[in-house]
């Protein structure tokens, strides 16, 4: 059944919002105690990190109706993030879907599941992550939801979280602790510069670094 929510207003400041685009999802994880982060999940594209707010979809596997409704609710910034069950049998999106999220403002792309058209997403600067590759297309018949919390590869995505991918995956949090994680994001990078210099120095004695 369609069920759309209300998603609560954003919290989070722009500046900060903005400083998580050269914040590691690693370092980014490893201040959320190592437990949020989507598993299975990988770039396709090539260029900057993402950073962006969830706009959240629900779909039931291989069908992709509700991510074209929510093409519909893309504000500029968002990242669209489909929980597809993690079904690798259909693509859920392809380089149309990619181009209108992209023409419309969106900050990317997060697929728990397939997608298609692969060698064109991969040549673009546009953010897409997903599990798997499938050329076969998907079927548009619902159910689905929009704007309600989500499971993308055993990560529980709030509407309006903030979403942050890279090389190594992608990582997500609520927007209400977006200044208070950056600033130990920034104290362990600052202690891991710390470390590698030690190492190149040749004087390094500690352990257990990551």
């Amino acid at each position: 059944m369609a069920h759309e929510e209300s998603p609560p207003a954003a919290q989070a400041d722009p500046a900060i919002l903005a400083a998580f685009k050269t914040a590691a999802t690693a370092v980014i994880s490893d201040n959320l105690q190592r437990l949020p982060g989507a598993a299975s999940l990988r770039s396709f594209y090539t260029g900057a990190p993402m950073v962006g707010i969830a706009l959240t979809v629900n779909t039931a596997p291989g069908d992709n109706l509700f991510i074209h409704r929510a093409l519909e609710c893309v504000k500029p910034g968002d990242v669209i993030v489909v929980n597809g069950g993690g079904d690798e049998t259909r693509a859920l999106v392809g380089e149309i879907i990619a181009a209108i999220a992209r023409q419309r403002g969106a900050a990317g792309i997060v697929v728990d599941g397939a997608i298609r058209d692969s060698a064109v997403l991969m040549s673009s600067d546009f953010p897409v992550f997903a599990r798997a590759i499938n050329h076969r297309g998907p079927y548009k018949n619902g159910p689905g939801a929009i704007n309600v919390p989500v499971s993308i590869g055993g990560m529980i995505v709030a509407p309006r979280d903030v979403v942050v991918g890279d090389a190594d995956g992608v990582v997500a949090f609520p927007q209400a602790i977006a200044a208070e994680l950056l600033n130990a994001v920034r104290a362990q990078e600052q202690r891991e510069a710390e470390i590698l210099e030690s190492i190149r120095a040749g004087n390094y004695r500690g352990a257990y670094a990551e």
